[in-house]
C-alpha cells in the first residue's frame, strides 16, 4: 500500500503535455542517481510511438466528452494524497515564515560584547545580588527565615509582599485590625478574643490571604477545638488568651506594624561603573531584559529620536505626559545611562525607563568625591536636565540608553577659581579602582 501511495504522488508531479506528445516526468530538478548493473531491475518495454499518438489521441476525446466525475476508491486516494502534499507545502511555508519572524527580532549577542552583562536586584533583607528570574524566590524565602527573629515583622511582610491583589490586602489589614480594637475595647470579654475559622467573613476576608493567619498567631492567638452551640462536633477556634494592660498596647503596636506595612521588593542594582575615555562612549550593545523590541521597530524609534527631543521640550499638560510615560514603559523596562565627565572618563549605571531625574542626579552625586557642588547634565540634542524636574527618564527620551554630558555650575566654580582651588578629583576612588576601558 505504501508503494502505491508512493507511486500515487509521483504521478501527481508529472508534466501534463497536449495531445501526440509523450507524458514524461520532469527531471530538471531531479538529481542523478547511478545504479549498478547487479542491483538494476529490468527495464519495461516501452510502447511504440505509434500506440502513444493512439492513446494521446483516445485520451483528448475522453476528456473533451461530458461526463460526470464518478469519485472511486482510487479518486479518493489520489484526493487524499493530494491534500497531504498540499499540506506539506503549508507546513513548510508556515516554517518558513516562523524562521523569518524569529529572524526579525533582537537577536542575542555575544555575552563578551556587551555594555551590561544583564539587569541584576539587590535583596533589601539580605544584601544579596540577585537575577530578574531569581529574585521572589529569593526574598520568600528570606522573609520566612526572619520568623526566627521576629514573628511579627515576618508576616507583615508576608501579607503585603504574598498578595498581589491590594485591595484583598487593604480588606484584611482592617479586618484584623477591627479585631485588635475589640478586643483592646473590651478585654474582658471573650467573644472578642476568638475567630471561628470557618466563619464566612473569616474564610473570604482573611484566611485567603496568605501571611494573615501567621501574624494572628504572632499576636498570641493559638488554634482550639471548642463546641458550638447547636452542633454535635467542635470546631476550630483561633483563641487569644485574657491580655494585660501592658500586652494591650504592645498589640495596638503591632495592629500600627501591620498597617504600615509595604511590600518587600527587589531593588534594580545600578551596577555603577567607571570607563576610560573612548571614542565608543555613544556605542550601546544592550542584553535582551531591556527592550522587547524587534529590529524593525528598534530603528523605526532611532529615526524618530531627533523628533521626540524636539518634541520633549514643548509645554505638554500632566495628561499629555502621563499617556506618554504608559506608552514608553511598555516599550521598555530598563534604560543604560553614561555620564561623560570634564576629565572625559565616563561613568555608567542602569536604571528603570521610568526612574525620575532625581534618581539620576542622586546617582551620579553619589558617584562624585564632591557631591555637594551643584552641577548639571545635558542630555542629546543639547537639552538640559535638572535635578529638581519631577520627569521620568523615558519622557526625556533617555532610554534603552543614553549618554549625557555632566558640568559643573559655571557660577560655583567661578568662585572657587578666584579662591584658588583646584579641580577636584572626580569620581570616588573605589569606582576608580575597578575602571574599564570600553571595547
Amino acid at each position: 500500500m505504501k508503494k502505491f501511495f508512493d507511486d500515487i504522488k509521483r504521478d501527481l508531479k508529472f508534466k501534463s503535455v497536449g495531445p501526440g506528445k509523450k507524458l514524461t516526468e520532469d527531471t530538471s530538478t531531479k538529481p542523478e542517481v547511478a545504479q549498478s548493473s547487479s542491483t538494476a531491475k529490468p527495464n519495461r518495454h516501452a510502447p511504440s510511438d505509434g500506440a502513444q499518438r493512439a492513446g494521446a489521441a483516445a485520451l483528448a476525446r475522453i476528456e473533451q466528452q461530458q461526463r460526470p466525475k464518478v469519485h472511486t476508491s482510487q479518486d479518493a486516494i489520489r484526493n487524499q494524497v493530494k491534500r497531504e502534499l498540499e499540506a506539506e507545502a503549508a507546513a513548510l511555508a508556515d516554517k518558513n515564515k516562523a524562521a523569518t519572524a524569529d529572524g526579525s527580532k533582537v537577536p542575542v549577542k555575544d555575552p563578551a560584547c556587551l555594555s551590561v552583562s544583564g539587569v541584576y536586584f539587590t535583596c533589601p533583607l539580605t544584601g544579596a545580588t540577585l537575577t530578574k528570574s531569581e529574585r521572589e524566590v529569593h526574598i520568600k524565602e528570606a522573609i520566612l527565615m526572619r520568623f526566627e527573629e521576629d514573628a511579627v515583622e515576618a508576616s507583615v511582610m508576608m501579607i503585603h509582599t504574598f498578595n498581589k491583589d491590594r485591595e484583598k490586602v487593604k480588606a484584611a489589614v482592617d479586618i484584623i485590625s477591627k479585631y485588635v480594637e475589640n478586643i483592646c475595647k473590651n478585654p474582658t470579654e471573650e467573644k472578642y478574643r476568638k475567630v471561628k475559622l470557618s466563619n464566612k467573613v473569616f474564610q473570604e476576608k482573611v484566611h485567603s490571604v496568605e501571611g494573615s493567619r501567621e501574624f494572628l498567631q504572632a499576636l498570641g492567638f493559638t488554634s482550639v477545638m471548642l463546641p458550638v452551640e447547636g452542633q454535635e462536633e467542635e470546631e476550630e477556634f483561633l483563641m487569644l488568651p485574657e491580655q494585660s494592660p501592658d500586652a494591650l498596647e504592645l498589640m495596638k503596636e503591632r495592629r500600627d506594624r501591620l498597617q504600615r506595612g509595604e511590600p518587600v521588593r527587589a531593588q534594580l542594582d545600578r551596577q555603577p561603573q567607571a570607563f576610560r575615555p573612548s571614542p565608543n562612549a555613544q556605542r550601546f550593545e544592550l542584553p535582551p531584559e531591556f527592550y522587547n523590541l524587534t529590529s524593525e521597530e528598534l530603528k523605526r524609534e532611532q529615526q524618530q529620536r531627533s523628533d521626540l527631543v524636539e518634541k520633549s521640550a514643548m509645554l505638554r499638560t500632566k495628561v499629555m505626559r502621563e499617556k506618554e510615560e504608559q506608552r514608553e514603559r511598555r516599550k521598555y523596562n530598563y534604560t543604560l545611562l553614561r555620564i561623560r565627565l570634564p576629565d572625559g572618563n565616563l561613568l555608567q549605571g542602569t536604571f528603570y525607563a521610568w526612574d525620575r531625574l532625581p534618581a539620576l542626579f542622586g546617582f551620579v552625586r553619589e558617584s562624585l568625591v564632591d557631591g555637594w557642588q551643584p552641577f548639571e547634565l545635558i542630555a542629546p540634542g543639547g537639552q538640559k536636565l535638572q535635578d529638581s524636574d519631577d520627569v521620568a527618564l523615558a519622557e526625556c527620551n533617555l532610554v534603552p540608553a543614553a549618554l549625557l554630558t555632566f558640568a559643573w555650575d559655571a557660577a560655583v566654580q567661578a568662585d572657587i577659581a578666584a579662591a584658588g582651588g583646584k579641580s577636584p578629583t572626580l569620581l570616588k576612588p573605589e569606582l576608580l579602582e575597578t575602571i574599564q576601558t570600553l571595547s
